[in-house]
C-alpha cells in the first residue's frame, strides 16, 4: 500500500569511481555508453538501486559485474543530487569510491562492458556529474592514503618498497625522498619479507614484501602518517 500518495518518486543510483595502479599510474576504469541519453560519450559505472538493496549491496553488485571481483574495497563517497542532474528524469545518485588490483579484474566483463583503464592524468569528459564524482574521491583518496593504509589495496599480493613508493607518488602527483619513505613504510610493522626478490628489475633487485593483513585489519583506523608533513 502506498502510504505517501502526494509524494514524488524519485529514482535512486549508485555511480562508482573505481581506481586501479598499473604500476606507473593511476587509473579510472570508465565506460563508453551505448544508451541514451549521451550515447557514445565516457561515463562511471553506474545503475539503478534495487528495491530490495541498501546502497553498498547495490554499489558491491555493480562492481562484481563490472569486474568479476567480490572482495573490493569500497566505501560511500556522498550523495549527489541536483535537480537537472539526469535529463532523463529525477535521478538522485550515491556515489562510492574502489579500490581494486588492475591485474585481477575479469578483463571479459570489462571489455562486454564497453569499459577501458584510462590514465587519471588524460581523463576525458564525463556525463552528468561524474567528474564532480572523481575529483571528490581523488581528494578522498588522498586524504585517506596518507593516514590509513587503504593504498595496499592497489597492489599485487608480493611488491616492493619502490613499487609501493610509485603508487603513493601516483596518488599524490609528486616526488617522494626515497629513504624517507622507506622509514616511514618499514616503521608501521605493516609489512612481511617474504624472502625473495623482485627477480625482473633491470638493476638491484628489490626485496618482495607483503601485507601482513592481521594487523592490517586489526590497526586499519591507526594514523600512520604515511607522507611528508603528516607527522614524525
Amino acid at each position: 500500500m502506498n502510504r505517501y500518495p502526494n509524494q514524488t518518486r524519485i529514482l535512486v543510483a549508485t555511480d562508482c569511481i573505481i581506481f586501479g595502479f598499473d604500476g606507473e599510474e593511476l587509473k579510472l576504469l570508465l565506460i563508453k555508453r551505448h544508451f541514451e541519453p549521451e550515447i557514445g560519450k565516457w561515463s562511471l559505472m553506474g545503475g539503478f538501486l534495487k528495491e530490495e538493496e541498501d546502497l553498498e549491496a547495490g554499489a558491491k553488485r555493480i562492481l562484481n559485474d563490472l569486474t568479476g571481483l567480490s572482495n573490493i574495497y569500497v566505501e560511500q563517497l556522498g550523495a549527489f543530487g541536483k535537480v537537472d542532474r539526469d535529463p532523463a528524469e529525477r535521478t538522485l545518485s550515491v556515489a562510492f569510491f574502489a579500490l581494486i588490483n588492475i591485474h585481477d579484474h575479469d578483463q571479459e566483463a570489462v571489455r562486454a562492458h564497453n569499459a577501458h583503464w584510462i590514465s587519471l592524468k588524460n581523463k576525458p569528459a564525463l556525463i552528468f556529474d561524474h567528474d564532480d564524482m572523481v575529483s571528490l574521491a581523488l581528494e578522498h583518496l588522498r586524504y585517506n592514503a596518507a593516514l590509513h593504509p587503504i593504498g595496499f589495496e592497489l597492489l599485487p599480493e608480493a611488491f616492493t618498497i619502490p613499487q609501493l613508493q610509485k603508487l603513493y607518488e601516483a596518488i599524490y602527483d609528486m616526488q617522494l625522498d626515497r629513504r624517507n619513505f622507506s622509514r616511514k613504510i618499514l616503521s608501521t610493522g605493516l609489512l612481511i619479507d617474504t624472502g625473495s626478490k623482485n627477480m625482473s628489475a633491470p638493476t638491484k633487485k628489490a626485496i618482495m614484501y607483503c601485507l601482513d593483513k592481521e594487523k592490517y585489519q586489526r590497526k586499519f583506523y591507526a594514523f600512520w602518517n604515511f607522507m611528508p608533513g603528516q607527522g614524525k
